[in-house]
């Protein structure tokens, strides 16, 4: 029996295999290592047995214990809108103050208002419902048309200057341009933009109150803080949904924008709108 030939770099036993000098180390896989190797096969061959594992053309085979991870999945599903139903029942029986009041309740529709926020009405008002130029923030305290429950129940059902719902929001800021003379037009730019900021000019400020007084007023109110029944915004908070700084201004006296929300009630329902009004009420500026 020859001599077994030990490598002189590590002092291990080799497998007598030599390749262009290059002789193969005899290291073989610790025993704990095969039988785990091998323990793994096992559960392979009755995972496969027992589960769905093997595909066929058309299906895969159905195991012995007929599993399906798409029943399981439904009845999870079936479950959890069984168990969701009381909740929603409660919400179509109760006024949104009813719903606000029950912690509950309220925590549920927040939830569920979050929901239909991000799928109907994030595209306009962001994912964070921070708005955007011409798209209100719902974060703060600024509200055209109130931000008490039933206002804001109010605006989401019926919307803004939507043609097809009867009861929609209305109101339109007037065209100036042809009230107003450009100088005029300035001086209510000054005067307007004064309220939170530096005007250009502080002379137009005085006649631009004036101006103010004379044509907006009625809208906007004497302090120019607004009037939420009408939809007129308050111009002395900083606030600005169409634009800001004096020629923003000039723009929206000469040739007003006026934006359209649709009517939610429709299309979602009047849970689901409730759900939306509580969770709108609840972003931080809710009156």
């Amino acid at each position: 029996m020859s001599e077994k030939h030990i490598d002189e770099i590590s002092g291990v036993e080799t497998t007598g295999h030599e390749w262009d000098g290059i002789r193969e180390l005899n290291n073989p896989m610790p025993r704990w290592w095969v039988w785990t190797f091998y323990a793994t096969i096992l559960w392979a061959i009755g995972y496969a047995i027992a589960y769905p594992a093997i595909p066929m053309l058309t299906s895969a085979t159905k195991g012995y214990f007929g599993f399906s991870s798409r029943a399981e999945l439904q009845q999870d599903l079936d479950l959890a809108k069984a168990s969701q139903m009381k909740f929603h029942d409660m919400i179509a029986a109760k006024t949104v103050q009813e719903i606000d009041a029950d912690p509950a309740l309220r925590e549920f529709a927040i939830a569920g208002g979050a929901s239909a926020f991000k799928v109907n009405c994030a595209p306009c008002h962001g994912s964070g419902a921070s708005g955007g130029p011409g798209f209100p923030n719902l974060n703060d305290d600024d509200w055209l048309w109130g931000g008490d429950l039933d206002s804001i129940q109010t605006t989401i059902a019926h919307g803004v200057r939507f043609d097809s719902d009867a009861d929609t929001h209305v109101s339109e800021m007037p065209a100036f341009a042809d009230m107003l003379d450009k100088n005029q037009t300035r001086q209510v730019a000054a005067y307007v933009w004064s309220l939170t900021n530096k005007p250009s000019d502080e002379t137009l400020v005085e006649p631009g109150k004036q101006v103010f007084l004379d044509n907006c007023a009625a809208c906007h109110g004497e302090d120019a803080k607004g009037k939420p029944e009408m939809g007129a915004p308050d111009l002395a908070d900083a606030i600005w949904l169409k634009g800001k700084g004096e020629d923003a201004i000039i723009r929206q006296v000469t040739a007003p924008k006026h934006g359209v929300m649709p009517a939610w009630s429709a299309r979602l329902g009047d849970t689901t709108v409730k759900e939306l009004t509580v969770f709108v009420h609840a972003l931080g500026g809710g009156q």
